[in-house]
């Protein structure tokens, strides 16, 4: 699954569809089971749709990820935010949890999807190699690109999912305190990616389920 040989222009085309998918596909998922949980925000205003236009952020959604994918041959992004509104959900406490976990949830279904095409184009490739190398590629930057975003986004840490988690699990003094640090929490990502940390300690899990998916699909 490595990636590093491939032209520049080969690997941005290619990775069209897995960054839209992947970051699109996430936000939709938060908006969708807040509806079925009584918030229906993101539904009247139009963000349950899977056109892109109406979740593009230029920043995060194709400045961020082309720049990265140009400098580092690492693809990152985001899509605007869907709108939540906790009131409206019938048991705030717990519906916040399911809410938040599903953005990361639809990332692991995405990469078990991805996983899986990518095992039929393996078992196709005497039919047409050409066809197959780009279609497992294009499957390979979708497995990473989910994959990062999964892991990434259950760190506990407000704003991110796994800190909505967090401050939903945690006893109520706990969670008052936790919820706190969310203005900060860009600032702390920041300098925890600057100094490192942040990829010593993603990178064992996100290395471990891309060798179970190497595996699967070889």
């Amino acid at each position: 699954m490595n990636l590093a040989n491939l032209p520049t222009w080969l690997l941005v085309l290619l990775s069209i569809i897995p960054v839209l998918s992947a970051i699109i596909l996430h936000e939709v998922a938060h908006g969708w089971v807040a509806k079925q949980l009584g918030d229906t925000t993101a539904a009247n205003m139009g963000r349950l749709s899977l056109n892109p236009l109406r979740h593009i952020d230029p920043v995060g959604t194709v400045i961020v990820p082309l720049l990265m994918l140009v400098l580092t041959n690492f693809v990152f992004g985001w899509a605007k935010p869907v709108p939540i509104d906790w009131r409206q959900l019938r048991n705030p406490r717990r519906d916040m949890v399911l809410v938040a976990l599903a953005g990361p949830g639809s990332n692991l279904l995405m990469l078990l999807a991805w996983a899986l095409l990518a095992k039929v184009f393996a078992m196709l490739d005497f039919l047409s190699p050409t066809l197959a190398g780009l279609m497992i590629t294009m499957s390979t930057i979708a497995i990473l690109i989910n994959t990062i975003l999964m892991v990434f986004n259950m760190l506990p840490l407000p704003p991110l999912d796994g800190g909505r988690v967090a401050v939903g699990l945690l006893p109520p003094n706990l969670a008052r305190q936790l919820s706190r640090v969310e203005p900060f929490g860009f600032l702390i990502i920041v300098g925890l990616l600057a100094s490192g940390l942040l990829g010593e300690w993603l990178g064992p899990v996100v290395n471990a389920v891309l060798r179970l998916a190497q595996a699967f699909i070889f």
